[in-house]
């Protein structure tokens, strides 16, 4: 038996597929499934090949900063320095740890994505059927397929009614295909093989039953997916500044630290071996060690606020990207709507009536001209509701609390309309017992049903489907008063103006025939003589908290547009109701063929709807917004959408309907596919971005402080106040406890009400390089001004440097709560005990401090001694005119900002 993609199964007859794959129609049993299942495995695609753990371990050394300590390291061991080498690769040696630990994450949670999303399938095994999960499909089963179905795995169909499949996620196809069981061309291409039904596409219309004949990576969208599961790596803004900022300061440390060294051996006469710790210390002083490390775990903290708010993030750059992104480009269907068809307007002869309440849950009423009111007062509203319950094949039922439909979704919106009308479901066709049927087809589109009344002595036929061609068939319509001749130009006139509103007409007629009539035929609708009851407006409605965030993000100037397949009348409406900008017309993927990318650039400026695009429209128009410079997220659930999904600067795959390869090209996956999941992702972006500015904003001084006291000594030819284990101990210390508390920081008030960041800015703007400067300016005279007084006082060289050590951590400390704002003041409740982070940072701390100035052991190994009270009375001194000072500088800057913008 084989069942891999190179058989021609859509070439092979029906019983010869069968013989093959050796299977009856009463399909496999338990054993065999057991059997196959081992053979082929799950059918589930396979996760793509990642870095092995000992290649992701030493990546993480792969930083310039990062070489510079190590090369620190190796000298201080030519110099048998063992205590500060072990203390330097100790140090590159944590940070190392935490990026392996920290990496990753997000993998596993997009993991957990796979499993929970995994569909179901309906097989026939031992004669009888079982639903199971698609994972457990094995080569030979027999799967039933109807409206609504994504299908679970490649099938050869064997019986096929009026089926037609969606597989724009496969071929780019937009127009569902029309399905049969009889044989193609053996050359036949992958969109004209009629006889199969492919994985991951989805059922449009119809009923069929198909045979497995290839799972998990053996189908064709796992081959594809396998050829795009290797995706590009993602650069974003941050790495780029990131990148740029450590060049930039591996040069700068590598010339100070030269300077200082030929500058304190040739005209301060220090001892070579001293000049070079000396080198050693600047080196390690002014390296923000900790940067890595904080970044990583900034990011992952925002990965997992994310992952809260249904959207998995996938690579952990992306988390930044998402604060500056300026342009969302959405799906429409179920991303910015709810995916559940729902019946708005219900038209009868005399009457325009409206309906409540969105999607399967049977909640809302009728109202007419804005007033409630009850169907039972309305006799041919009840018909109406009457009728789309009994002409229809499917079933809303709740079940765990949820409202959940069986069957066609525009059928279970009918059935929902007729549950808000008070009717019951079951009691009506045992009422009303169906006696034959005219399923639906695509080629006279319409639905028949014969009914008899249980309890009385007639008979009756429904007629539902596509209003053209049930009006066709009338000449009569039903009223309050009975019936009267039709009058179709108001037919005509009530279907343009609810056509307009983008909602989906279906007909309802009625038709008395004889009491004793058992038996359905064409000639009872074809020989006409129907009475018109009402015609209904379905549309698959905005989701209420998707309209909040498109205002949400606009506020926040990120402009959203929507592409979707579907029409442009359909895709402007939904589009007024969502609050996204119309003005500029809608345009459809015919028109996008037609114009240059030139001209698609000048178009993307002015129009934010485009309706019936292609994944191929979605990668054009992509470009062409980052052609004007901006920053795109974009939403995508096909494997033709990977393209896109990977140009986008943010791709953002469906984590329900989408498929493996879309989520293998996206940096986003969205758990419950909705877009107001987007907006919360850009959000804590936002968010993300703040805190690593702070975190950075916070560490530089630290650095500098450290660097340039070292140089301040070398010049006036003194001793130095730090050595290079202590200046390695402050900047763990301080970057563990403190720097990392700032990654725990709350979203500030208006993150969404400011405009994003443009992508050229960098992250150390002038702004930022100024306050660098300044407090670096204010501990180099808190730390070296206290080490030389107590010099000056006679004290041992050891005192000396552990009060300069304990002068530099509280400066720090102070300026810790300083960072929480930027610019807002922080002399307030909120600002001062309003992070519990920050509280329990300073705690660990002073804990810390305490060992390192009075634990005998930490004395010895860094060369420290204990301090009295009076020490600590200008150690403290310092941290509170440190605060009082950086405040002042902010209240000044805020007032220069206010004074310019009047």
């Amino acid at each position: 038996m084989r069942a891999k993609q190179d058989t021609a199964w859509h070439s092979r007859g029906v019983e010869d597929v069968l013989e093959a794959l050796e299977v009856s129609d009463k399909g496999l049993g338990t054993e065999d499934v057991k059997a196959r299942l081992e053979r082929y495995g799950p059918n589930r695609l396979p996760p793509p090949e990642r870095a092995g753990p000992l290649k992701r371990f030493l990546l993480q050394f792969h930083n310039v900063l990062i070489y510079i300590l190590i090369a620190a390291a190796v000298g201080t061991a030519f110099l048998q320095h063992w205590v500060d080498t072990g203390v330097i690769l100790g140090v590159v040696l944590i940070n190392a740890v935490i990026g392996f630990i920290q990496e990753g994450k997000a993998e596993q949670a997009l993991d957990a994505i796979r499993s929970m999303l995994s569909p179901k399938a309906l097989v026939l095994r031992d004669g009888e059927r079982h639903t199971v999960p698609a994972e457990d499909l094995v080569p030979g089963d027999i799967v039933f397929l109807q409206a609504g179905d994504k299908v679970p795995a490649d099938l050869r169909l064997l019986r096929v009614h009026n089926m037609r499949i969606d597989e724009a996620v496969l071929t780019g196809e937009s127009v569902a295909v029309d399905k049969q069981a009889d044989p193609v061309d053996e050359d036949a291409d992958l969109g004209d093989r009629a006889s199969m039904a492919f994985s991951g596409t989805l059922v449009a219309y119809g009923q069929a039953r198909g045979v497995v004949v290839g799972t998990g990576a053996e189908t064709q969208i796992g081959r594809i997916s396998t050829m795009l599961g290797e995706v590009e790596q993602l650069t974003t803004p941050l790495l780029r500044d990131i990148a740029v900022f450590g060049r930039w300061l591996s040069v700068a440390i590598v010339l100070l630290a030269g300077f200082t060294f030929v500058f304190g051996y040739w005209f301060r006469d220090y001892d070579i071996l001293e000049t070079f710790l000396a080198a050693v210390s600047l080196a390690v002083a002014a390296i923000p060690e900790g940067l890595p490390a904080i970044m990583t775990i900034t990011l992952a903290i925002g990965v997992q606020r994310m992952a809260a708010r249904n959207a998995i993030i996938r690579r952990l750059p992306a988390v930044e990207t998402l604060g500056s992104v300026t342009t969302i480009c959405s799906d429409k269907t179920g991303t910015l709507t709810r995916n559940e068809m729902t019946v708005k307007s219900i038209v009868t002869a005399e009457d325009v009536f409206e309906v409540g309440g969105v999607g399967y849950e049977p909640h809302g009423g009728f109202s007419r001209d804005g007033q409630d009111l009850e169907p039972d007062e309305h006799p041919v509203l009840s018909e109406a509701l009457r009728g789309i319950l009994l002409c229809n094949d499917a079933e809303v039922r709740q079940r765990d609390g949820e409202w959940r439909l069986e069957g066609d979704p525009t059928e279970g919106a009918l059935v929902t309309a007729a549950l808000k009308g008070g009717l019951d479901h079951k009691e009506t066709n045992e009422l009303y017992p169906r006696d034959d049927v005219i399923p639906f087809e695509s080629s006279y589109k319409f639905m028949a049903t014969l009914h008899h009344h249980h309890e009385g002595n007639h008979s009756f036929v429904y007629l539902k489907g596509a209003p053209e061609r049930v009006l066709a068939v009338c000449d009569r319509e039903r009223t309050v008063d009975g019936d009267r001749e039709i009058d179709n130009d108001r037919w005509q006139q009530q279907m343009d103006e609810i056509a307009a509103k983008g909602q989906r007409l279906l007909a309802l007629a009625v038709n008395d025939v004889e009491a004793d009539k058992r038996t359905l035929e064409f000639p009872d609708i074809e020989d006409g003589g129907l009475t018109m009851v009402a015609l209904c407006g379905i549309i698959d409605p905005p989701r209420d908290e998707a309209i909040e965030s498109v205002a949400e993000c606009q506020s926040a100037g990120i402009v959203v547009k929507m592409i979707t397949g579907d029409h442009g009348v359909t895709a402007r409406a939904i589009a007024d109701n969502l609050g996204i900008d119309t003005a500029g017309g809608v345009l459809t993927g015919h028109e996008l063929e037609k114009i240059s990318d030139e001209e698609m650039k000048q178009t993307v400026r002015e129009v934010d709807v485009f309706a019936r695009a292609t994944p191929e429209h979605k990668l054009r128009l992509v470009k062409a917004i980052q052609a004007n410079g901006h920053v795109v997220a974009m939403t995508g659930d096909g494997v033709n959408d990977a393209p896109a999904l990977k140009r986008a600067d943010v791709g953002v795959a469906m984590g329900i309907k989408g498929t493996e390869a879309s989520k293998e090209a996206a940096e986003m996956v969205l758990a419950d596919d909705n877009f107001a999941s987007i907006a919360h992702a850009v959000e804590e972006g936002r968010t993300v971005y703040d805190n690593l500015r702070k975190a950075i904003l916070f560490l530089l001084p630290t650095n500098g402080g450290q660097a340039f006291t070292i140089v301040a000594a070398i010049l006036l030819g003194l001793t130095l106040p730090l050595t290079p284990v202590q200046v390695l101990w402050v900047n763990m210390v301080t970057a563990v406890t403190l720097a990392l508390a700032l990654a725990f920081e709350p979203t500030e008030p208006g993150v969404m009400e400011r405009p994003p960041r443009p992508p050229e800015t960098p992250i150390l703007s002038g702004f930022l390089i100024w306050r660098v400067a300044f407090v670096s300016a204010l501990l180099v005279a808190g730390t070296f001004g206290h080490f030389l007084w107590m010099e000056q006082q006679g004290v041992a060289v050891e005192i000396a440097r552990t009060a300069a050590i304990n002068t530099l951590v509280m400066g720090q400390l102070f300026y810790l709560f300083n960072s929480r704002y930027i610019l807002e003041p922080v002399f307030n409740r909120a600002g001062l005990f309003g992070s519990r982070a920050v509280l329990i940072a300073i705690g660990v701390l002073i804990v810390l401090q305490g060992l390192f100035t009075y634990a005998p052991p930490v004395q010895f190994l860094f060369g420290t001694a204990a301090l009295g009270l009076e020490e600590w009375g200008r150690i403290l001194a310092f941290g509170v005119a440190l605060f009082v000072l950086v405040e002042l500088e902010k209240a000044f800057l805020k007032w220069r900002e206010v004074g310019a913008d009047r």
